[in-house]
């Protein structure tokens, strides 16, 4: 799996996502339409537009610390993550992660489980000790991947941008290396 970063400045000021990656793009958020229906961040979550995930995208990226990860395997965009490097609440120092989905058609292939880690080393090598996620309360299979990778509940709380209940999760990465 080959992992690389969506530049920040690919969607600012108006500038467009390259065509063909727009519409892996969308393909891959809209094969999963059970998580679409959850999380009720799209009008229809079976008919996502490229244009809409491109604003998903630029609403992301408009927190300074927001990454977006494009994970591939054999060529193809297998998963997408969003990390927040701190989350906005500014009593909360650790960074968040987002976003992680994998492509309805390349589940259970280990690719998840792959950009977990990833994103995991990448904290971890910037010397963040902890990494927080929250999974929709309503969403029993998202919460057992990623307990099964070692994450523990530490709170219930709404989200921040739909107020929508959620359990916070967060995995400890570690003592920072000298």
């Amino acid at each position: 799996m080959i992992v690389e970063a969506l530049a920040p400045k690919a969607l600012e000021d108006g500038a467009a996502l390259p065509g063909p990656l727009l519409t892996e793009l969308a393909a891959l958020y809209a094969s999963d339409e059970e998580f679409q229906q959850l999380s009720g961040d799209f009008p229809d979550p079976s008919d996502i537009r490229p244009e809409q995930v491109a604003a998903a995208l630029a609403d992301e990226l408009a927190e300074p610390t927001a990454e977006v990860l494009l994970a591939r395997s054999e060529g193809r965009l297998v998963a997408v993550a969003v990390t927040l490097g701190r989350h906005p609440d500014p009593a909360d120092p650790e960074p968040w992660l987002g976003l992680l989905m994998v492509h309805g058609e390349e589940r259970r292939a280990g690719h998840g489980r792959r950009l977990a880690a990833y994103v995991e080393d990448r904290f971890r090598t910037r010397g963040r000790t902890g990494l927080r996620l929250a999974v929709l309360e309503d969403n029993p299979k998202a919460l057992a991947f990623w307990t099964s990778l070692g994450y523990e509940e530490t709170d219930r709380r709404p989200d921040l941008a739909h107020g929508r209940p959620c359990v916070v999760l967060r995995k400890d990465l570690g003592t920072p290396t000298a």
